[in-house]
Parts: C-alpha cells; sequence; structure tokens
C-alpha cells in the first residue's frame, strides 16, 4: 500500500503569473500520474493544494483566472485540504511554492501573507520560489545570507531591496540549504522536475521532462535571452544606429573605433555614452549579438562550426568557443547538440 502523497502547496495572490503556478503543478502531478501507472511502486507522489489569502477566485496577470483549492490556513505548520465536500483534515507541507508574477510587490507587502509563508516555511521540509516569488521568501527573512536568484530583469531589484541576499542573477535555480529559488517563468518547471528527481530519482523526472518536452537539467543559464532584448535601446539616434547596424552585419567592422566614427564621436566619448545608456560596453553588445545570430545557426542549421564563427564575426571557432563558456557557461558543440532541431533532409537521412 503506497503511503500518503507528499503535500505540495502553492501559494497565489492576485497578479501571480499563471505559468509560475501551472508549470509546477504539471511536472508534480505528471509524477503522480506516473506512480499510479506503475513506476517505483512504493513511492510517494504529490497532492498539490494552490492556496490564496481567503481562497477566493483570482486573476493573474495574464487576465487568466484562478480557483484555489482553499485558503491558507489559520495553523501555517499545515494546509487545509478543504474544498471537497466540506473536508478540512490538515497535513504538515512538505514543499512549500511561493508563485511569481506582477502583483509580487503588494503580495510581499501584505505583512499576514508574508509571516503565513515565514511560519509554514519552518515546518516544511522545502521552500521553493518560481521568479519574482523570491521577492515573498526575501520580505519573510528566509533568504538572509542565503544565495539565491529570481528572474533576470528583477535581479538588480532583489539585490538592493535584501541587499543581505546573495543575488546571483544568471542561475537557473539555486538550492541553498532547504530553501530553493529558480529564475523566470518557466525554470519554475525546471525547479521543479529537480525536486521531483530529489525525491523520486532520475528516471521518473527524466520522463516527465519527456512528456512535457523538457530538458531534465537545462544547459546554459539566464544569459540565454536574447541580446536584442538584454541591452537596452540608446536614448540618442547615433547610438541607436550602431546598434542597427551591429545586428544588420553582424560579421562587420564593429571595433570601438569604427562605431565611433559610424556614430560620430571620439572613441573615448563613444564608449563612455554607450555604456551609459545600454548599461554594457559597445564590444559586449557586439558579442552578445554575435552570440545570439551564432545559436540561432547552431540550432537551425548543420553547417560546421567553424563557418559559423566566421559568419558571425568570430575571429576563430576558438573564440566563438570562448566566448559561448563566458556567456552561456556551455560550449557551442555542447549548444548545438541540446538545441538543434533536424531539418527535413537530416531527418530522412
Amino acid at each position: 500500500m503506497r503511503a500518503d502523497p507528499r503535500l505540495v502547496a502553492i501559494v497565489v495572490y492576485p497578479g501571480v503569473q499563471s505559468l509560475d503556478v501551472s508549470g509546477p503543478l504539471e511536472v508534480f502531478s505528471g509524477a503522480t500520474r506516473l506512480l499510479e501507472a506503475g513506476a517505483s511502486p512504493g513511492e510517494r507522489g504529490y497532492d498539490v493544494r494552490v492556496l490564496s489569502r481567503d481562497g477566493r477566485p483570482l486573476r493573474t496577470s495574464s487576465g487568466l483566472g484562478i480557483v484555489p483549492h482553499g485558503r491558507l490556513p489559520h495553523n501555517a505548520k499545515a494546509a487545509e485540504l478543504g474544498a471537497r465536500q466540506g473536508d478540512t483534515q490538515e497535513r504538515s507541507i512538505d514543499t512549500l511554492v511561493v508563485a511569481g508574477g506582477w502583483g509580487y510587490a503588494d503580495a510581499a507587502a501584505d505583512r499576514g501573507l508574508v509571516d503565513w509563508i515565514a511560519g509554514a516555511s519552518a515546518a516544511a521540509r522545502r521552500t521553493t520560489s518560481v521568479c519574482t516569488g523570491a521577492f515573498l521568501l526575501a520580505a519573510a527573512g528566509l533568504l538572509d545570507g542565503r544565495r539565491a536568484t529570481t528572474h533576470w530583469a528583477s535581479a538588480e531589484e532583489l539585490r538592493r531591496a535584501h541587499p543581505h541576499v546573495r543575488v546571483e542573477d544568471e542561475a537557473i535555480f539555486i538550492r541553498d540549504g532547504a530553501i530553493w529559488t529558480s529564475a523566470g517563468v518557466t525554470a519554475g518547471m525546471d525547479l521543479a522536475l529537480a525536486l521531483v528527481e530529489q525525491d523520486l530519482g532520475r528516471e521518473v523526472a527524466l520522463t516527465i521532462a519527456r512528456h512535457l518536452v523538457l530538458f531534465l537539467r537545462r544547459p546554459g543559464n539566464q544569459s540565454q535571452f536574447s541580446a536584442t532584448l538584454a541591452a537596452q535601446r540608446a536614448a540618442r539616434e547615433p547610438l541607436r544606429e550602431v546598434q542597427r547596424a551591429v545586428l544588420e552585419e553582424v560579421s562587420g567592422d564593429h571595433s570601438v573605433e569604427a562605431m565611433a566614427a559610424r556614430a560620430h564621436m571620439s572613441p573615448r566619448h563613444f564608449a563612455r555614452a554607450f555604456r551609459a545608456e545600454t548599461g554594457i560596453t559597445p564590444a559586449r553588445h557586439v558579442e552578445l549579438v554575435r552570440i545570439e545570430a551564432a545559436r540561432r545557426r547552431l540550432e537551425d542549421t548543420a553547417e560546421p562550426i567553424a563557418a559559423i564563427a566566421a559568419s558571425c564575426g568570430f575571429a576563430s571557432a576558438e573564440r566563438m568557443r570562448r566566448a559561448f563558456l563566458r556567456t552561456l557557461h556551455v560550449g557551442p558543440a555542447e549548444y548545438r547538440r541540446r538545441f538543434h532541431a533536424p531539418t527535413t533532409k537530416e531527418t530522412a537521412a
């Protein structure tokens, strides 16, 4: 006879991101279905409960409505099963998940909610956050002195608001003791897969990943976001023109001197102005754009790596490999192995 399932409590609030909730929920539910189908006999599955302050339906950041399973119990050490024909039995929370979303600031300012999270975390086996849910963990004092991550666009805000938290911008997810934090949106599924792997083993987690068309362990880090989105758009037209030129002719001469001449500035003044308006140096901007162009070709074509390096403006394949390792923490060959989509011709072969 299988033991009682592990209780997973996902904390939600108005303005939560729907995928921060549904992503982990699908992973945990998938694990339970596998166990019920006969995988890993005797293992405990998961009972996932979505809980809010009052248990009432709420609107997510995308406008999608969520009907929680119930409200946060008065006893923070347990979670009401509730919403099932008056069933109010309580069991200890095994895994606490705090979702993120555009409503995180108001939620983090809700003292009652934050205090409940602190109390529930003290009793749970492990506590996790998805995306900007890290702000609620930080407000509860759970991240002080710990390594943590959040969505790359919110990392600096988390660092400023909570200076005692050791924020790591680029990690997909981080475990520090019993506290796990993850990056933006889909990273919550990466995190949930890691939790399932810890509980039920690699084979179960790998099977779920295959069903959801995910990597069990995604290579690289948050630096895999688009370089064209990562760099701020310059305010001045001459600098915007330089940015456009780099995108349109990625293999061209984009030395600081050449870009400065295009912007009709001295190299020193250009470098200073570019960094002030975009947040990165001109050389780093060019490198990020070239990495992104190379990534697309590695994903979409079977071109030799040396040819891709040359067509994307790298002096050599080795230069491109170093740039990939510096930014994505994975080399071009490994990146292609993980992300390349075979063409029709390749599939036929």
